[in-house]
């Protein structure tokens, strides 16, 4: 008996199907795929899951010293003229950062050779590059969804049938975040 179904593609095809459905169903919470294709990504997704809500605490909260460029009013760096060129004046300024642990790193660093980067386009400024937004997937999953599943153990993900598709019959469902 095989550990995985092969879904009718080569290795790379299949793993690139895999890596694009599981991305979309962290992005987005709920997915429209084949039965075949949803029992796969459940495995995958729940693994995923699984890891993010072990190393969920597992960070330190560090202060940092940062220079960040002075702005005016409308948003746009303050320049002076130094030695006849413009430079950018600079605020020195304390964060707060999360430095992971290195088990969180580790986790972080696996959930990132599964995961796709997303880059979230708003519709009603759609067209423009500079109007995107890179999304950061893996610290969603720490930050958001991690904190939901703290007190499962396991199925975080559910399937429901859908029905028939009309064009080749396959079975429909919908494999969703519970």
């Amino acid at each position: 008996m095989a550990k995985y179904r092969k879904l009718g593609r080569t290795s790379s095809q299949r793993k690139a199907l895999l890596r694009n459905q599981v991305t979309a169903l962290i992005h987005n919470g709920k997915i429209v795929t084949t039965e075949a294709k949803a029992k796969e990504v459940r495995k995958i997704a729940e693994g995923l899951i699984a890891m993010a809500v072990k190393e969920k605490d597992n960070f330190e909260e560090v202060t940092i010293k940062a220079k960040v460029a002075r702005k005016d009013k409308d948003g746009k760096r303050i320049k002076e003229v130094v030695d006849g060129k413009k430079v950018n004046l600079y605020d020195e300024v304390d964060k707060t950062i999360k430095k992971d642990l290195p088990s969180r790193l580790h986790a972080r660093r696996q959930m990132l050779k599964v995961l796709y980067p997303v880059t979230y386009v708003p519709k009603e400024i759609a067209g423009r590059k500079r109007n995107t937004k890179k999304v950061d997937l893996v610290a969603k999953l720490f930050d958001e969804i991690a904190p939901k599943y703290v007190s499962r153990n396991g199925g975080y993900t559910r399937i429901v049938k859908i029905g028939q598709r009309r064009g080749d019959g396959a079975l429909e469902v919908l494999l969703e975040l519970v």
